[in-house]
Order: C-alpha cells, then structure tokens, then sequence
C-alpha cells in the first residue's frame, strides 16, 4: 500500500496556489456536488488520489433498477410457510451434505479454531449463495453509488460501505470496476458486505490475503469468524419450539429476536417448552406465520447471533433448520 508524505511548504506560497475543487464532467453522476464532496473526502483520508476517484466515478453507472429488490426483499414480502420452501428442499440439504463431506477436515478445523458447528457455517453458505454457485452478478461499485446518491432512505448506510469498498479494494489489489455481487453490494461465497469483509474476514488458509471468492479455507473461516465475534455461545442451543397452553397470554408478550425478556415471563404467559431452562434464561419470543396459525419459538442469544449476519427471523430460522436437516444427513 502506498504511503502518504508530507513536505514543508512556505506559508505564502500556499496562499498563492489557485484551489482546485473536483469536477466531475462525465458519467451518470457528472456535476452531482454530493459525489465531488464524497470525492474529496476520501481522497484526503485514503490512498486515492482526487483525480484516481474522479476516474471510477465518471465511469459509473445508475442501477435504480435495483431499487425494486431493495423495496420487497423476499424477507418482507414473503410469509414463513413460503420463505422456508425457498431454503429447506432436498436439493439445498443434499448440496450442503455433498458439501460437508467434500470439505470435513477443512471443516473440522475452523470449528477447532472457532468453536462454531460446522452446520451453521455449511448453511450460511448454502443460504446465501447455495454453496458458492450464486454469487451476484451487479456491479458492487455501480451498485453502491447509486445506493448512496439515489437511494435516500439508506444513503448514510451505503455511503458508508461505498467508502469501505473503496478502502478494501485498495487493500486487496480488487480492479474496482469488475468486483461483482449481490443487489446489494455483499460479495463472495458468504455474501459480506464491505465493512463486514474489512473486518470480519480471516486469512485462514495462511497465504497473506483473505479471499472470500475463491479460497475455501478463508471463506469459512470468515463465516465462524463473524459469528464468534458477534458472541455466539459455544456448545449452547439455538432455539426451541414453543407450545400454548389454552390460557396464554403470548399476545402480551414481544416478539422479535432479541433475547430482551426471561423464560421464567414466558412460563407465567402459558408457553412452554420439552427442553429445560432457567427461568433467569434470556430469551426472545418468534412468531413465524403459517398459512393458517403461527409458529412459536423461543430465540436464544445464539439464534440473535445468526440474525446479525440478516436481520431476519425468517432467515436465522432457514439458517438454524437447514444447518439441522443437513447435520442429520451427515449421520446417516
């Protein structure tokens, strides 16, 4: 990476340089201010010059057709009964078992080294890109402009991760313009976001860069890696599904997946559980809909984990049941 220098010049003949402010003249994103501030803002805290990010940006293209996933994810608009036959079929079951056992040692030692059950790490990928054969094909950096400047109510999220592309790209030696990735911008096999790559990604197989394209060893390794540091609980269950009583009392509770209330509360409610627990236990109450009643579960803080890679129940709940269906092929 190239180093910043700084040389002692007059005061005066500072005052008498002319100011050069950015100009962006061509592209999809010519004379727009806010993208010649960004422009300048990162060009003064990173290793692009002015003129190297005036570049790229002048190049870049508008994906507003995009905006369509971002409004509907499948997350919002889907109910669990049809979530879940997206992700649970014996097509994804079998590809994740096929999986396992092609990759057991590798396996065997990110969960040494991290203390995450295999099955949650081959899910994750099974979920995301099903084993690595749907990675995104929009442009990560095209997509991100057009999130950060044209997508007002996520501006300051994407703003942000455009600035972590542009920072990890340069770390990583990535031709800027031909990174590829989800509608979103996520990349690689585990579909991580920029700033979930810059931080969260691991070198596992050793060679000096993490790879989350196409070195196994750093793919999942970064996957355990993220949920260790996000506090799973090693050795400690997930979730547990509930059943009521004919006098409960679920409707005073709150659902979400935060383990925020104590399973001791959920008793006195009229939910119950075939697994033991404290009462002090922290819990989270998940109501999953069916196509004519609700499903019940109690989230516990490894279940809250999972969501911090999506904050969906739906998906922590697809993640933990195909981690469980494809655990149970691995036994037979």
């Amino acid at each position: 990476m190239n180093k910043w220098f700084k040389f002692s010049v007059p005061v005066v003949c500072l005052l008498s340089l002319p100011v050069q402010a950015v100009k962006l003249n061509e592209g999809d994103y010519k004379y727009r201010e806010d993208v010649e501030a960004f422009i300048e803002s990162v060009a003064k805290k990173s290793d692009y010059s002015e003129q190297q990010l005036v570049d790229l940006f002048s190049k870049a293209k508008q994906q507003t057709h995009l905006f369509e996933r971002m409004n509907k994810p499948a997350e919002k608009k889907l109910e669990w009964h049809q979530y879940r036959k997206i992700f649970i079929t014996d097509k994804r079951i079998n590809k994740g078992i096929a999986f396992w056992k092609k990759n057991q040692k590798l396996l065997e030692q990110v969960e040494q080294k991290y203390k995450v059950p295999a099955e949650i790490v081959v899910a994750i990928v099974g979920v995301e890109t099903f084993y690595g054969i749907y990675k995104g094909k929009s442009p990560v950096f095209d997509t991100l402009v057009t999130f950060a400047f044209d997508y007002p109510k996520r501006a300051k999220f994407f703003t942000r991760e455009l600035e972590e592309f542009l920072i990890l790209s340069a770390r990583q030696n990535f031709k800027v313009r031909e990174v590829k990735g989800s509608y979103a911008g996520a990349m690689g096999m585990p579909q991580f976001i920029s700033s979930s790559y810059r931080h969260y990604s691991v070198d596992f197989d050793g060679d000096g860069k993490a790879d989350l394209f196409d070195s196994l060893p750093d793919i999942l390794g970064s996957v355990a890696n993220y949920f260790t540091a996000h506090g799973w609980k090693p050795g400690e269950a997930v979730t547990h599904p509930l059943t009521l009583s004919k006098q409960n009392k679920v409707s005073a509770l709150t659902v979400g997946v935060k383990p925020s209330q104590t399973w001791g509360t959920f008793k006195a409610s009229g939910l119950n559980t075939q697994s033991s627990l404290s009462d002090e236990t922290p819990v989270a109450l998940i109501k999953l809909q069916q196509k004519k009643s609700a499903d019940y579960w109690a989230g516990l803080k490894n279940f809250y984990v999972i969501t911090r890679y999506n904050h969906s129940e739906m998906y922590a709940m697809a993640v933990y049941q195909l981690s469980q269906k494809i655990k149970s092929g691995m036994k037979l």
